[in-house]
């Protein structure tokens, strides 16, 4: 079963390579966020399958804290890149 959990790390490493050109040919930034997000998903799963894999624990516990930052970057990218309307006219005046 060890093999498995780390023939599916390998195959999500490969994700990220798809993920990367992503973020250097995204045409728009929030697809660029998109692929950041994948970044995040991708480490926690592959931090959890090599804990199953090699028996660390501590690595689950790695994996949540990546899981929180990667929802924290989330909101602080939409918080800047998304404004109100009425907040883009007001600064125009």
């Amino acid at each position: 079963m060890t093999a498995f959990y780390l023939g599916l790390a390998s195959f999500l490493l490969l994700n990220l390579a798809a993920g990367m050109w992503r973020i250097l040919r995204g045409p728009s930034e929030a697809d660029r966020m998109l692929a950041a997000q994948l970044f995040g998903t991708t480490a926690v799963a592959i931090l959890l399958l090599l804990a199953e894999a090699m028996g660390q624990p501590a690595l689950r516990d790695v994996s949540l804290v990546f899981a929180l930052l990667a929802a924290v970057t989330v909101v602080a990218f939409v918080r800047r890149a998304w404004r109100p309307a009425t907040e883009e006219h007001s600064n125009d005046a």
